[in-house]
């Protein structure tokens, strides 16, 4: 077992971004930022209606309870403001005079102005080069490129963003971090990047960047759960990743219930979500052995199958795997299936209360009963083969008929198109296992079958 991060905090400060519309309700978020727990703000001038330069950032850097980074972000990078280039500059330059902690320059204006901030103010506040990529992110090469120039201005900490076409780009940031010259911030937004951010830490990033209560950024976790969840001041260049293998994937509740467990078992581990659309993409590129684990998701569990070292037995009968770890020592990725026992014990118990023997029901009230499954997918699969390991009388309902036959067949049960389910009628009362995407988030009121069938 890996050893614990324990009360180990790394250098990286969690950073919260403020969009507001005025100066004094910029002071007003930066307060419920740091009550919240963020360590830095980025305060966004663009945002704020009709700026006025001396009385704002007056307002702003005199009352800061925790330190800032001035950001003017202009059209042409992603910004707002779209007025006068030497008044935003100027905005700026007045900003660092009033004693802001950090101010944030595009790369393109850097180094001129660098120059001359620290020939003024030897001992003034630090600066910020920034880059914003379009499209996907760049190859190592010319990430490595960039970064040297930036580096070339004097900045005293570098920030590159871009927008990721695929989870696998996420390795190319991680390289950046770790190789960096000066201190570093790199992600990528949107549900493929978030992993760039949560495990920015561990690959030595500067900052990382949450939303507060109320004012949630897509693509970025909460301040709260970066804190409570993820614990982001405790990770390091040992922590292990384990993560979840699904599209999509930010329904998941997984980070919430493992991530504790991994602290309450005093294993220095992080679990994250990880939207992955090609899966030999995803494997080719995360093999490190810091990579140690996956839950594996929807669409997933029968392809992933395919690209494991080994396959457990039960996974294998069931030709499905929902849990992949690493070996340690030759790398391997070992395939399991957790949902077959996992869900039919957890059915078992909610219908009565049981004896064990041997961690198994001597009679379980799964026994003869008519057992209806909703979706012959990895997950059908492996509710249906733990079933009829109970002696439950299988019915099995999908879009595809075949799909729906073939998994009949391992069953010993009887196959029904989907279109059907609607007007069922079990026999005495039926269980009904919903083994489809229908009732994930966002419309968790859905169910695949009729009230009367669902209630019976």
């Amino acid at each position: 077992m890996g050893s614990t991060a324990g009360a180990f905090k790394n250098s990286a400060m969690v950073c919260a971004p403020l969009m507001a519309r005025s100066a004094e309700q910029m002071v007003i978020d930066m307060h419920s930022a740091k009550a919240q727990g963020a360590d830095v703000v980025e305060v966004r001038l663009d945002c704020i209606h009709e700026f006025q330069p001396g009385q704002d950032l007056e307002t702003i850097i005199r009352n800061k309870p925790l330190p800032v980074i001035i950001v003017y972000r202009p059209k042409w990078e992603g910004g707002q403001y779209e007025g006068d280039e030497l008044k935003r500059l100027e905005a700026l330059r007045l900003a660092h005079d009033l004693g802001a902690d950090y101010i944030d320059f595009e790369l393109k204006v850097a180094s001129e102005l660098i120059g001359e901030l620290k020939n003024k103010h030897r001992n003034g506040g630090k600066v910020i080069v920034s880059s914003y990529l379009n499209g996907a992110t760049p190859s190592k090469e010319k990430l490595g490129d960039l970064v040297a120039s930036m580096q070339a201005t004097g900045a005293d900490m570098i920030k590159v963003v871009s927008n990721a076409d695929d989870i696998t780009e996420m390795e190319r940031i991680f390289y950046l971090l770790s190789h960096c010259e000066v201190p570093a911030v790199a992600y990528s937004v949107g549900e493929r990047g978030l992993i760039s951010q949560l495990l920015c830490p561990k690959f030595g990033g500067a900052l990382v960047y949450g939303s507060m209560e109320g004012n949630s950024i897509p693509g970025l976790p909460t301040l709260d759960n970066l804190k409570e969840a993820y614990k982001v001041d405790c990770i390091d260049s040992d922590t292990k990743v384990f993560g979840l293998v699904s599209k999509p994937v930010s329904h998941s509740k997984g980070p919430l219930l493992h991530n504790p467990a991994l602290r309450h078992a005093s294993f220095n581990g992080i679990y994250v979500p990880m939207f992955v659309d090609d899966l030999k993409k995803f494997f080719d590129v995360f093999a490190s052995p810091d990579f140690a684990g996956y839950s594996v998701g929807f669409p997933y569990k029968e392809a992933v199958v395919q690209f494991c070292d080994e396959v457990h037995p039960l996974a294998k009968s069931i030709g499905a795997v929902n849990t992949i770890i690493r070996r340690p020592g030759d790398g391997k990725l070992i395939g399991y299936n957790t949902d077959c026992e996992g869900s039919i014990t957890a059915i078992e118990d909610a219908l009565r209360d049981q004896k064990y023997v041997n961690g198994r029901s001597l009679n379980s009230p799964l026994a003869g009963k008519q057992f209806v499954v909703v979706g012959a997918g990895g997950a059908g699969r492996a509710i249906a083969v733990g079933a009829r390991s109970r002696g439950a009388r299988l019915i099995v309902f999908d879009i595809d008929l075949e799909r729906a036959k073939c998994l009949a067949r391992a069953v010993s049960g009887e196959a029904q198109h989907f279109e059907s389910l609607a007007h069922f009628q079990p026999e005495n009362g039926a269980i009904l296992a919903n083994a489809t995407p229908i009732g994930m988030h966002p419309s968790t009121d859905r169910i695949p079958a009729a009230e009367v069938l669902s209630t019976s």
